[in-house]
């Protein structure tokens, strides 16, 4: 995450990596394993949906997952293919900021919130659930972000 002018494309192409290509090849690799009426889900991320300034690289690479999931829900049926785009959560990702950032970060993003808290692995793996389950949906994206693309 960097201004535009100055992301190098390096930490794109890793982002790529690391996203984009990471989830194309476990798909790739699961298809041979998966019951033909079965599910597939992706996990993208909220830059995908906005425009916060900084995220161009992430959200270009989370836009790309987000655009596989209609063209594989269609040339994969009768297999599922969904994704869920989390918002600000709790988890590992952030250990890249000392405690204190992260706390003051997650407090900023809590006050941005309807549901004024940021979100837990949990709530993900709730929709996570629900969209394997559901044998009636795909080639759906759900934005698990606690209203926070709401904010102004």
């Amino acid at each position: 995450m960097a201004p535009f002018a100055t992301v190098g494309l390096d930490e794109v192409r890793q982002g790529f990596e690391e996203k984009v290509f990471a989830h194309f090849a476990t798909a790739q690799a699961a298809l041979p394993s998966l019951r033909k009426d079965g599910s597939m889900t992706f996990v993208a991320g909220l830059s995908a949906h906005g425009a916060a300034p900084g995220t161009a690289g992430i959200g270009a690479a989370n836009a790309a997952v987000v655009a596989l999931i209609p063209i594989l829900a269609s040339e994969l049926k009768p297999l599922r293919v969904n994704c869920v785009s989390p918002g600000v959560i709790a988890t590992p990702w952030w250990d890249f900021m000392s405690e204190d950032q992260r706390h003051s970060l997650f407090a900023e993003f809590a006050r941005k919130t309807p549901v004024e808290r940021i979100g837990e692995a949990d709530d993900i793996a709730q929709v996570i659930a629900m969209l394997v389950t559901n044998t009636f949906m795909t080639g759906e994206t759900i934005i698990c972000d606690g209203g926070l693309r709401l904010a102004s």
